[in-house]
């Protein structure tokens, strides 16, 4: 047998494995190369955010206007000013920020523009919230110039704070372009483009039915709806009621017919609108109403006293309550269309803020939901109510102000989708535009066959007023599109050639999705011919959440198509929504939302209830959602939010899959990446003095002089640098992220630093100055790829490390055949670890543990020998005895033994202070059923008749022989658990 044993000193001289411990033996002072800073004994996140901030986000490559520079353009999806940065933000800079890194790596000019939106109607809820509870004045009270006032006072401060917020991201933006889209430059471009398309016929008013909340009094657009599922009666608390009102219910109404003595029975949830039903449906297949088909059967409304009529329509469902369904047209979108089709009037029930309008006798100027318990007593009384029995129903909340939404007809400002929407469509068919990923696509398609015209105005003082005049003469009244009084004065004399009439500006405002959707052109200067224009448009990436998938992005390459006649870009990429670790979306109602500063710079339980408090009191929480907010967050954070740093929120997020739907953060993830990085602080410092004592410069990597250990490490940083340009390439951030953690954290600092410690010393000049060279050169070109994801970190460490090597050509270096090897070598060291660990009493080097290997083929024999040393740093051991026979090996008195393979078995002798325990322990009786399992599954496969008609040679070569492995693998242990 062969005896390689170490001096229990020499071994203490060596930090522990876990280099969140590691303190460079070599003891040197450890400074920058071109500073007199000292490098911190442990990595302080906000120290080095402070220290390089202005180097993170400043050192931007200026943009060029040569024709031959490759261009790489995005614009950051803007913010809202309604408060501050959230994760959704977080991971769209994170992302977004790692792709202009990258492709300015790669020699492309990146062009990267901020901006800020300003958020129609969550701005206006906001601010109105916030002045009734410090002033107890609403919108009316102040009149529109003072509250715009106060919003303008609002975006100064958030505007400012969000800005803050996304430098703190350390992005790279050009913020000499960053725009906000109501300031100079977006209002000219929101008229032209308005004006431009009402003279092409693409904008016309008309009255519709539109979603309405009672409380803005303004239409909203579908992506402010919330679709809440009922499931029974439940009491729901409604804006403006003192009152829960019950939702949930089916009521059973009695239409009599007229000149008989028949009635028809309709079912609704919604009893209050029968004030303006105008017919009843049913299918023209129903047998229960076939005697009444091919008559005029008229049927008496019982509060307005009218007929309206009976009709048959084949989409009316049999199988829904009765098969005779209410016609109520100005309050429901099947009805609206069922009208149109079958040419019924309407009859409009409810106002602007939810009251009955005259005319309906005693339930009229009564809100809403109190006419509805009102008609429930009329229908009652008239011997005309069925029943009430509870059903299941889909229930549209505003988002913003948490009011049931109404469906109201109203004349409101459209935008004709058909042929933009055809256009859009084909660009993803051809080819033109690139969604990734591509199973958005279906998405795509099918919004765009079904695209409804877009309602683009808002009851709003905040936003863009809509520029549209109404020009009013004696004769008549029309509207035409000005950018302002004076040109619209203009244009109204040259049509009606008189100076007879005045002109109105329509009071509303534009939808802000309108706006946002000029964006990728608006921002580069347009309509003006910009240089900016003709360099950056179209831009070459979208980047963006999939949720707004057709609220912008279809809307931005509809409107760019018909605005610029070009793409406004030719990729999309979409990544999902932000939910905390348990899968629920973030929101303010549940209590879990986290702010980036609050994961950046740590905080308290009692300041996360602090600030929830605070926003109580600027009326944007309300009590129940304080209550509850607080509850949630004594769930998630009994200890608070741990101090993280900017390097671990990015590297966190971007270590999810992006494409996935929804995308959980846990912030314990973010904490462990601190520790990582730490463990990159460490490995740098232990580098540097170690350098500073063997001065590996002006020597160059030479495959011939290297270590077998340094070869190898170089082969794992050449893998990963392909690992990480591929994942890159295809979006896969979080493949990208796990190839830098793997080759930092188990290839480089627990295996390789820690083999470099066994001849770092002057007896072994030559060896330990190659492994100071090979230390620096993964270092380098490792954070020079970090970089992307932890701008801040590598800003820090590689000043103090020889610039990377650009030339490292992966291929040159990559060694799958050295690396098995390796890895044959590593898992012998990580078997006899877990052995250690797993001991009935765990094994510590205070038991001066000696590890006896039994080698059972030549070729692992000669690896262990050659490695001896290595295996000795890596188990910890202070020993380590070779073996040739199995007898000798069988000899020994063991506190542990296991098997690292089939050719592989182990023991550790240590000293009294630990009694011997020759067996099996907890670790290998599970070890033993891991193998029994594995062999069990491969038996079942390979005994599949499908598997031996389909399987290629190789693969069946392969199984055939990995069973034999672990059958002599399992007989071993078995061995030695009896």
């Amino acid at each position: 047998m062969l005896h390689i044993y170490k001096a229990k000193k020499t071994i203490k001289s060596i930090s522990k494995l876990k280099l969140a411990s590691v303190i460079c033996f070599v003891r040197v002072p450890v400074r920058f190369c071109c500073t007199k800073r000292v490098l911190d004994s442990a990595y302080q996140p906000a120290r080095v955010e402070a220290n390089n901030r202005v180097n993170v986000f400043g050192a931007k490559r200026a943009p060029s206007n040569r024709e031959n520079d490759r261009k790489f353009s995005l614009l950051l999806p803007p913010p809202n000013v309604t408060g501050e940065l959230h994760l959704g933000h977080a991971l769209t800079c994170s992302i977004q920020d790692v792709l202009v890194r990258w492709k300015e790596k790669q020699g492309f000019v990146g062009l990267w523009i901020p901006g800020m939106d300003h958020a129609g109607i969550a701005t206006q809820v906001v601010v109105e919230k916030k002045v009734r509870k410090e002033r107890s004045l609403g919108r009316h009270d102040l009149g529109r110039e003072a509250f715009l006032a106060e919003i303008w006072k609002w975006k100064q401060e958030k505007g400012l704070s969000i800005a803050e917020d996304l430098k703190r991201m350390g992005t790279r933006m050009d913020w000499d372009r960053q725009y906000f889209t109501m300031d100079e430059r977006q209002t000219e471009a929101v008229g032209e483009a308005f004006q431009r398309l009402f003279e092409k016929g693409l904008i016309y008013r008309e009255k519709s039915l539109v979603n309405w909340s009672c409380s803005l009094e303004s239409a909203i657009s579908d992506i402010e709806v919330e679709n809440v599922e009922i499931s029974g009666p439940t009491l729901v608390d409604v804006p403006g009621y003192e009152r829960k009102i019950t939702f949930g219910e089916m009521v059973d109404i009695a239409y009599k017919v007229q000149g008989s003595f028949e009635e028809i029975v309709v079912s609704t949830t919604r009893p209050e609108t029968m004030l303006g039903d105008v017919a009843v449906a049913v299918n023209p297949n129903d047998g229960r109403y076939e005697h009444l088909r091919n008559k005029r059967n008229m049927l008496w409304h019982p509060v307005r006293k009218d007929e309206i009529p009976l009709i048959f329509d084949e989409s009316v469902d049999p199988e829904f309550g009765t098969g005779a369904v209410k016609i109520t047209p100005a309050h429901d979108r099947y009805d609206f269309e069922m009208a149109k089709k079958h040419r019924l009037q309407s009859v409009e029930v409810i106002d602007s803020r939810g009251m009955i309008l005259e005319d309906f006798g005693p339930f009229s100027k009564l809100p809403r939901y109190e006419a509805r318990s009102k008609v429930m007593d009329y229908l009652a009384r008239n011997s005309l109510l069925r029943g009430t029995k509870p059903h299941s129903m889909i229930l549209p909340v505003c988002s913003r102000s948490k009011d049931i939404v109404e469906f109201l007809l109203r004349p409101q400002w459209f935008i004709r989708c058909g042929d933009m929407a055809r256009r859009a469509l084909e660009a993803v068919q051809s080819g033109q535009l690139k969604i990734v990923p591509n199973h958005f696509e279906k998405d795509w398609f099918r919004w765009l066959e079904n695209c409804h015209d877009w309602c683009i105005s808002r009851q709003l003082w905040w936003g863009h007023r809509i520029p549209a005049y109404e020009v009013r003469s004696a004769s008549a009244s029309s509207w035409i599109a000005a950018k302002s009084e004076k040109e619209a004065e203009l244009k109204a004399k040259s049509i009606l050639k008189t100076d007879d009439f005045e002109i109105v500006q329509d009071p509303d405002v534009l939808d802000t999705w309108f706006s946002s959707s000029l964006l990728p052109f608006s921002a580069l200067g347009w309509p003006r011919d910009s240089a900016d224009v003709k360099r950056y448009y179209p831009l070459d990436l979208m980047e963006t959440g999939h949720d707004i998938l057709f609220f912008w992005v279809a809307r931005m390459v509809m409107l760019g198509q018909e605005l610029t006649g070009q793409l406004p870009f030719g990729k999309i990429l979409l990544h999902g929504i932000i939910c905390d670790e348990s899968g629920r979306k973030m929101s303010k109602s549940l209590g879990n939302v986290i702010k980036p500063e609050q994961v950046i710079e740590g905080t308290s339980l009692d300041k996360l209830n602090q600030e929830l408090e605070a926003s109580h009191r600027q009326g944007i929480l309300s009590a129940s959602e304080l209550k509850k907010s607080v509850s949630t967050q004594k769930k998630m954070f009994p200890n608070g939010i741990p101090e993280c740093g900017t390097d671990a929120l990015r590297f966190t997020l971007c270590s999810s899959n992006m494409k996935n739907h929804f995308i959980n953060f846990n912030v314990q993830d973010c904490h462990t990446n601190k520790l990582f990085f730490n463990k990159i602080w460490q490995a740098t410092r232990y580098t540097l003095g170690s350098a500073e004592k063997f001065n590996p410069s002006g020597i160059k990597l030479n495959k011939d002089s290297l270590t077998e250990i340094d070869r190898w490490i170089l082969s794992r940083l050449a893998n990963t640098i392909v690992s990480f340009e591929h994942a890159l390439e295809a979006y896969n951030f979080h493949l990208a992220t796990a190839a830098l953690k793997t080759f930092f954290y188990s290839n480089f600092c627990d295996v390789y630093l820690e083999t470099t410690k066994v001849l770092m010393n002057d007896q072994h000049t030559s060896v330990a100055t190659n492994h100071c060279l090979v230390l620096q050169h993964c270092l380098s070109l490792g954070l020079y790829h970090l970089e992307v994801f932890t701008p801040f970190l590598a800003a820090e460490l590689r000043p103090h490390l020889p610039p990377p090597d650009l030339n490292f050509q992966p291929t040159d270096w990559i060694d799958p055949s050295l690396e098995s090897t390796v890895d044959q070598l590593l898992q012998i060291c990580q078997s006899v670890r877990q052995a250690k660990s797993e001991s009935p009493t765990p094994i510590a080097r205070k038991h001066d543990p000696v590890l006896h290997i039994l080698a059972k083929s030549d070729p692992l024999a000669a690896l262990l020998q050659r490695h001896a040393d290595n295996i000795r740093q890596l188990t910890l051991s202070s020993g380590v005895v070779l073996h040739r026979n199995e007898a000798d090996f069988n000899s020994e008195t063991f506190a542990t033994k296991s098997t690292a393979s089939h050719v592989c078995s182990f023991g550790i002798v240590t000293n009294s202070a630990l009694p011997a325990a020759p067996g099996a322990g907890g670790g290998n009786s599970k070890k033993l059923v891991k193998l029994e399992t594995e062999l069990e599954r491969l038996l079942g496969t390979v005994n599949n008749e499908g598997y031996r008609k389909s399987a290629s040679e190789t693969v069946q070569t392969k199984h055939a022989e990995r069973i034999k492995q672990l059958r002599i693998q399992i007989e071993d242990m078995r061995r030695i658990v009896i």
